[in-house]
């Protein structure tokens, strides 16, 4: 696991698997940890690391109900979990999917927990809508495409912007149950507008990018849809994305359009 403060109120977690990060935002003595690691190690270390740098957090909040991005209960068991109301409903629609998937995924890897997730309840949250941190607001957005559900957060005070499975300069959009691609070109250009503002934009896979890296890959992430929409099989994918397994994420992509 690697931590990196981006700012002086931001500290991004990078997991080792897939690289899916974990942000903890803070505005005075407020703190909110956004997404999670995934190994049990990691979440064991996490409380310590950000006690230690001064960013315990009061909340949780998940960016999308994807089993790898729910995980921060299994570090802070007594915090609140924040979600969009989007995640709600497709966690209540689908009750157990995000544990069953990590044991599938765990068993895969040999992993071991100490304890199963258990979600318990969580905050529904209206997006667009925003949140109170200490002096500054989290605004929510939106971001549907990837999967049927998800929002990005924004922090102005630290030019912040997290925007969950999309923007990644490690990974091409996936389009997941319930995603579109439509949908997915939506979220792009509702995301475009926040990023303009932004001055570190954080995907859930892959490092923090500044505001030109962050334009670039979307118009590489654009410029893919665009392939995929034509029913190309083997389009040119962007630099650092065309590993085999981004080739398999792309035909997974056209079984879904």
């Amino acid at each position: 696991m690697r931590a990196v403060a981006v700012h002086r109120d931001v500290v991004v977690v990078t997991s080792r698997l897939w690289q899916t990060t974990a942000v903890a935002v803070r505005s005075g003595e407020e703190a909110f940890l956004v997404d999670s690691p995934y190994f049990p190690d990691e979440l064991e270390l996490l409380p310590e690391l950000l006690r230690q740098a001064g960013f315990e957090p009061v909340g949780l909040l998940a960016t999308h109900a994807d089993f790898d991005h729910l995980l921060g209960r299994l570090a802070f068991p007594d915090l609140a979990l924040g979600v969009a109301e989007t995640t709600a409903d497709r966690l209540r629609a689908q009750p157990g999917a995000a544990q069953r998937e990590l044991r599938a995924q765990d068993a895969s890897l040999y992993v071991n927990r100490p304890s199963p997730l258990s979600l318990g309840a969580f905050q529904e949250l209206p997006a667009p809508g925003r949140l109170d941190l200490g002096e500054e607001e989290v605004e929510l957005h939106p971001t549907e495409g990837h999967t049927a559900d998800g929002m990005a957060l924004t922090v102005r005070g630290p030019g912040l912007l997290m925007v969950g499975d999309y923007l990644s300069g490690v990974e091409i959009p996936v389009l997941s149950p319930g995603g579109s691609l439509e949908a997915y070109r939506a979220t792009l250009a509702r995301l475009a507008p926040l990023m303009e503002a932004a001055e570190v934009v954080v995907p859930g896979h892959g490092s923090p990018l500044d505001r030109e890296e962050a334009l670039h890959v979307l118009d590489e992430d654009v410029d893919y849809l665009d392939a995929l929409e034509r029913g190309e099989e083997r389009p040119a994918l962007p630099p650092g994305r065309a590993s085999t397994r981004q080739r398999e994420i792309h035909r997974a992509n056209l079984a879904a359009v």
